[in-house]
């Protein structure tokens, strides 16, 4: 890799399908990205485990997430893939990290109220420090650039915060990273509640298109997505729900917005989401068929996350190396 190349990381947990928000919104951008750019994507399973695991579905969830990247199209030779807990250095920069972040700082991060909210029976300490772990994921790798939705600002302002404190304690340590914001199609929202992102977590399964999902299923979710009574496909904000779908399907075609209002002039919504609900189906369906042979090949996939994982681990511990001549540690 050119060391001149500016680095960019993202983490993503091993939850379920990939959806059509996470395919628009973060892979396409991806492949875009490895043209220019050093590409650190980590599987972050020690993330998970501050919700109890069942260890069996846990390994499986893990390989059909990285299976998941493979079948999207991540190029393992450009990209580095790879899962957190095969680099030790991960926890080890979190325990220092966590040694420079301030109580106040953790108590004001809203992701941890929430999510104390919805675990009200195993509030765990892994739950309070997760930003600080995510901190040294990010740092971890002298990282530039970090792909983030506005549900992780939060945390990588506190990032931010941690390397430019422990920078001004012990000299130019860590690179400060920014926030990187893909092209059109950055935020593709639920088609239930066109006013929030789409989440693969998201209660009501009917707003949300996973990249797994049949085609029938798919069509089923286009029919029953949210939109008005004007029976006009135009991009405007009093129409939330049609701006969502026009969209994907800008996205998903190549056209702009002017030409899929042009085109649907007149036609109606039965039409419009019948062809939008095409327009997926001829991404997920080669999706699905690649996932099916790289989930199936568990010896590439072991191939696929050690090298990525040795990749890794070669500047991540030049990192860890000079945290360590920095505090003094012998």
């Amino acid at each position: 890799m050119d060391k001149q190349q500016k680095v960019i990381f993202s983490g993503a947990q091993p939850t379920g399908s990939l959806t059509l928000g996470n395919y628009i919104g973060a892979i396409q951008n991806w492949k875009e990205l490895e043209k220019d750019y050093q590409c650190y994507y980590s599987i972050v399973d020690l993330h998970s485990l501050t919700v109890k695991q069942d260890p069996q579905a846990f390994r499986q969830a893990n390989l059909s997430f990285l299976a998941q990247y493979l079948a999207a199209g991540l190029d393992p030779e450009k990209n580095v893939l790879f899962f957190q807990s095969h680099v030790r250095e991960h926890t080890e920069l979190a325990w220092v990290l966590s040694c420079y972040t301030y109580m106040g700082e953790l108590n004001r991060m809203t992701q941890f109220k929430d999510k104390s909210e919805k675990h009200k029976d195993n509030i765990n300490v892994g739950l309070y420090t997760y930003p600080v772990l995510m901190a040294a994921d990010i740092l971890l790798y002298q990282t530039d650039l970090v792909p983030v939705g506005d549900d992780q600002r939060q945390h990588l302002e506190l990032c931010r915060d941690i390397a430019m404190r422990f920078n001004n304690v012990y000299g130019d340590t860590f690179r400060i990273p920014e926030a990187h914001i893909g092209k059109i199609g950055a935020r593709i929202m639920s088609l239930q509640e066109p006013d929030k992102k789409m989440s693969k977590t998201d209660e009501n399964q009917n707003g949300v298109i996973h990249m797994l999902d049949p085609a029938d299923i798919i069509l089923k979710k286009l029919k029953k997505a949210v939109t008005d009574s004007e029976n006009l496909v135009k991009y405007r904000p009093e129409q939330p729900g049609i701006q969502n779908l026009m969209t994907i399907h800008a996205t998903l075609s190549g056209w702009t917005l002017e030409q899929v209002e042009a085109h649907y002039e007149g036609k109606g919504y039965g039409v419009f989401k019948n062809d939008v609900a095409e327009l997926i189906t001829g991404k997920t369906e080669p999706f699905r068929e690649k996932y099916a042979a790289y989930l199936a090949d568990e010896a590439l996939l072991k191939k696929v996350y050690s090298s990525g994982a040795d990749r890794a681990r070669e500047r991540a511990a030049v990192t860890v190396a000079t945290v360590k001549l920095r505090l003094g540690l012998v």
